[in-house]
């Protein structure tokens, strides 16, 4: 039997009933819901991560064949394993890991598999280069591309840098979908914490135009007398 069936194999065995009913609803599986056709078999994130890291040494091909399943535990596993062999990786193999994670990016198709990755790959790969796969994803008409390009900036805030995402969020304020609402509310409550000098300005200018769940998650940390200004109450 091939590693990867032994992989499979593996997490079936820890899968639980009761726990893929709740997930399928959590992560909105039903008819026209941002999760449609997304299967789970209900493992938990602590054992997708065990069986993670004892296949570690999974092939990129193997790797894609994992993200291309309709089952979202294996797809989280896949991209466990990959983050794993990006963090050890040459700077020749992390731009290879890069190009076959945006390569695979329509696999990666629910909150959980873009926030659990895309800032520590594509965030990091694109540090100390051209961001402009970020513009063009933040277009996207896909829900997960344009939470790819705010998600990523991440790394960037963490690293002191805000100029993405900003420009980011200020492209997605109109944006109509919700998951996209809490993201950009998300970056810019992350920026807060490192500069909120800086979150303030944004919040001036855009507020009044910031769909109410994306401006109550950027300002969850600000003082109470701050959050009821600039939800004007």
């Amino acid at each position: 039997m091939s590693s990867l069936s032994k992989l499979k194999q593996e997490l079936k065995k820890e899968g639980s009933r009761e726990k893929k009913r709740v997930l399928s609803g959590f992560f909105k599986t039903g008819k026209g819901e941002y999760g449609e056709g997304d299967r789970f078999i209900g493992v938990a994130v602590p054992a997708q991560r065990r069986i993670a890291a004892k296949y570690s040494q999974l092939t990129l091909a193997e790797i894609g064949s994992l993200l291309s399943e309709p089952i979202h535990e294996y797809r989280m596993t896949a991209l466990l394993i990959l983050l794993a062999r990006y963090r050890t990786a040459s700077a020749a193999e992390r731009a290879g890991i890069y190009r076959f994670y945006l390569g695979k990016k329509r696999e990666i198709n629910n909150w959980d598999l873009v926030d659990t990755s895309v800032h520590k790959i594509v965030g990091h790969y694109l540090f100390d280069k051209d961001k402009k796969v970020l513009y063009r994803m933040a277009k996207s008409a896909n829900l997960w591309e344009r939470r790819m390009a705010v998600v990523a900036t991440y790394y960037f805030i963490k690293h002191g840098s805000f100029t993405d995402t900003l420009a980011i969020a200020e492209m997605l304020v109109g944006d109509t979908h919700d998951l996209i609402h809490k993201a950009v509310g998300w970056m810019l409550r992350e920026v807060g914490k490192k500069d909120m000098k800086t979150l303030e300005a944004f919040l001036c200018r855009h507020r009044a135009r910031m769909p109410r769940t994306m401006l109550r998650y950027a300002i969850e940390k600000l003082s109470a007398g701050k959050r009821r200004f600039y939800l004007g109450k």
